[in-house]
């Protein structure tokens, strides 16, 4: 495996043209993409064996010990076959160095030596992108300001460094996590600022700084504190977090900053920099709760711990999570109130299909304590040791507070199927339900039972919405048919195969062409040559259709855009697209886990492909076209079932009638559908 020649960096202030914010133009990306072979950046990284045309390597992504790891050379994709991931150049940099889609290709760039001449942004965009810059710069001076009173100023050592200290932090790691100290005055960084030259505006939208209404004063908000810096994934300073030190009780302990165009903390959780190198090494990240749990942590050696900084877990917390692991384990410090507070958000962790698990730390020690009186090895024995599933912790927990209260039982059982209800994973609650009727000491199929009919509930609420679903059941009855979400979960998966199959015919066989059969206006077949990707874009456009799922959609407009300028697109072209998801979306419809052995030509055996035979293509295109309408006038059938089930609930005799011509000419479409489908497959 090659050496990698050089690594990402992140920058905290972007090349600018005449102090202008500017970006990368479509021909220097084109340049990149050209010159950067799939095979070469991947081996940088992984270690790859030829094997026929594609090459095989272990995936860097996931844990395995045989193979499942693509490079096709050909299409300029990666593609693993075990986790999924898959994509582009620039989409493995981003993936494996955890970049950004511009930090990647610059990257490549240097990698290439290809020279970057960026171009100026639009008066809008570069107001946008300035706006956020001069907040980072911010950021940045105040970073440096509080870091460097922290150890250069004498208040600084003897206040804040001191408080460090006695907390065992080392300087190392005090200086790897920026840690920092605002004077105990009322206008230190702010008045440092100013005469810097940074703007007012500015300093107060970052919320560094408070503005008095009253009289335009303008004081520092952490003052007299230690202070947290909070850091992007790339490592930029988002905002802080600020101690105090003395014992007045009439001012809040913690102090963080404000919402603003670049601090959103819903979405950010700290020292994920510096952890997720570490997570995705281990396939594992440690949610803990506040900085000083995550600094002793990382400083006893465990380095992929993250906290949310004092919120409740969001979904854009799990999703920034998901990236790097499927695996979370939280640690708590024996505290049940604060346990108990925790639990309700972890209920969107599931939802996203993690895997959680519980760690309760020895003799009530918080994370802080318990990394500082421990070797490392001693802790990580102990966090694997002690991890117990979130499901069996979260009812051993309630049940043990129940005791012998038949209510109380009845509301922990409740609780226990509401967690379970929301795991998109039927296996998975199939596995838990068991667990949960041994410990509940509950009969399986009466948890069951109820476990369904809480899942059926929460699917009607999910798509009629609750105002509809309670006049049903008002009514007595139920939109036909209701599907539990499991068999709407299968609706799910052939929808998405069938939009796939017809996006699959447009990435890889979108310039080829195809004889497709028309009926004319006397009711003749007649044969038409048309291209793939023309004829599919018009049979989909013609009717109005469109796409489920967003990036499917994405996708299609693509091809539909680039045909309304005469251009049909190629890979070359969609590997230009900055959108990651439709990147990894062409780069999964255009792998392929296998390939014909060339062995078998020289021995006589020919095998019919839709590269090789055109009746073979024909065919396929008909038949996911044919496909395709076929689920959305189900689609559209299902959607007046509901309608009429509405209005026979309201007596809505008029709408009925109507909705009930609808339903006719739809299942006259769907007939004829069907009809040709079978013609097409005979």
């Amino acid at each position: 495996m090659g050496e990698m020649q050089s690594q990402i960096t992140h920058s905290d202030t972007p090349p600018q043209i005449n102090g202008m914010s500017s970006r990368i133009p479509e021909e220097t990306k084109r340049a990149i993409m050209d010159a950067a072979r799939i095979e070469e950046v991947v081996g940088d990284f992984v270690a790859l064996k030829k094997r026929g045309a594609n090459y095989l390597g272990l995936c860097p992504f996931h844990q395995e010990k045989t193979p499942s790891f693509i490079v096709s050379p050909a299409k300029g994709i990666f593609k693993c076959f075990g986790c999924g991931k898959g994509g582009d150049s620039v989409s493995f940099i981003m993936e494996h160095e955890h970049a950004s889609y511009v930090e990647a290709l610059r990257y490549l760039a240097r990698k290439y030596n290809i020279e970057i001449q960026e171009e100026e942004l639009g008066p809008e965009a570069r107001q946008r992108e300035s706006e956020r810059e001069s907040l980072y710069q911010v950021t940045r001076f105040a970073a440096d300001f509080f870091s460097r009173t922290l150890w250069e100023t004498e208040e600084g050592r003897n206040v804040g460094l001191a408080y460090f200290r006695e907390r065992r932090f080392t300087d190392a790691i005090i200086k790897q996590f920026q840690l920092g100290y605002n004077p105990d005055r009322w206008d230190a960084l702010t008045s440092e600022a100013l005469k810097n030259g940074y703007d007012k505006k500015y300093l107060v939208q970052s919320g560094l700084t408070i503005e008095k209404e009253e009289n335009g004063r303008l004081f520092d908000r952490f003052k007299g504190r230690v202070i947290f810096p909070i850091h992007s994934l790339s490592g930029r300073v988002l905002g802080f977090g600020g101690r105090i030190l003395g014992n007045d009780k009439s001012m809040a302990k913690y102090v963080n900053s404000p919402e603003s165009e670049i601090y959103h903390k819903s979405n950010v959780l700290y020292a994920i920099p510096f952890a997720k190198r570490e997570i995705v090494a281990r396939d594992m990240a440690y949610m803990v709760e506040g900085y000083a749990d995550v600094i002793s942590m990382h400083q006893a050696g465990i380095t992929n711990v993250v906290a949310s900084s004092g919120t409740s877990l969001t979904e854009d917390q799990i999703k920034l999570i998901s990236h790097f692991t499927k695996n979370l384990t939280l640690l708590y410090d024996g505290d049940p109130a604060g346990i108990k507070a925790s639990l309700r958000g972890i209920d969107l962790v599931l939802a996203q299909d993690m895997n959680v698990r519980v760690v309760l730390l020895p003799d009530g020690q918080d994370p802080d304590d318990f990394a500082r009186t421990h070797p490392t090895e001693e802790i990580r024995q102990y966090l694997q040791d002690n991890a117990v599933d979130f499901i069996s912790f979260k009812t051993r927990l309630l049940l043990g507070e129940s005791g012998k209260d038949p209510i109380k039982r009845a509301e922990v059982i409740e609780n226990i199927l509401q967690s379970l209800a929301v795991l998109p994973d039927r296996i998975k609650r199939t596995v838990y339900l068991q667990e949960c009727s041994r410990l509940l000491d509950v009969p399986e199929a009466d948890l069951l039972d109820r476990l369904n009919g809480i899942l059926r509930k929460n699917f009607r609420k999910q798509h009629k919405g609750e105002a509809e679903a309670e006049l049903l059941e008002e009514s007595g009855k139920t939109a036909d048919p209701v599907r539990v979400p499991d068999q709407e979960k299968e609706a799910e998966d052939a929808n998405d195969l069938v939009e796939r199959e017809l996006l699959r015919l447009m990435v890889n066989q979108g310039q080829q062409n195809t004889t497709q059969i028309y009926t004319d206006e006397e009711g003749n077949d007649v044969p038409l040559l048309t291209n793939v990707c023309v004829y599919i874009v018009s049979e989909v456009c013609q009717e109005g259709f469109s796409f489920t799922k967003p990036c499917h959609q994405a996708l299609f407009s693509i091809f539909a855009d680039s045909l309304a300028k005469e251009h049909i697109p190629g890979m070359e072209d969609l590997r230009m697209v900055e959108d990651p998801e439709v990147r990894a979306l062409v780069a999964d419809l255009a792998a392929s886990r296998y390939e014909l052995s060339k062995h078998w030509e020289e021995k006589g055996i020919f095998v019919k492909t839709e590269q090789s035979d055109r009746s073979t293509l024909d065919q396929a295109v008909a038949q996911a076209v044919l496909m395709f309408k076929l689920f959305r006038i189900k689609e559209m059938i299902a959607g007046l079932d509901k309608a009429l089930a509405r209005c026979e609930a309201e007596k809505d005799e008029t709408g009925l009638m109507e909705l009930l011509f609808q339903k006719r000419d739809l299942d006259q479409r769907k007939a004829f559908l069907c009809g040709m489908l079978r013609r097409v497959v005979s």
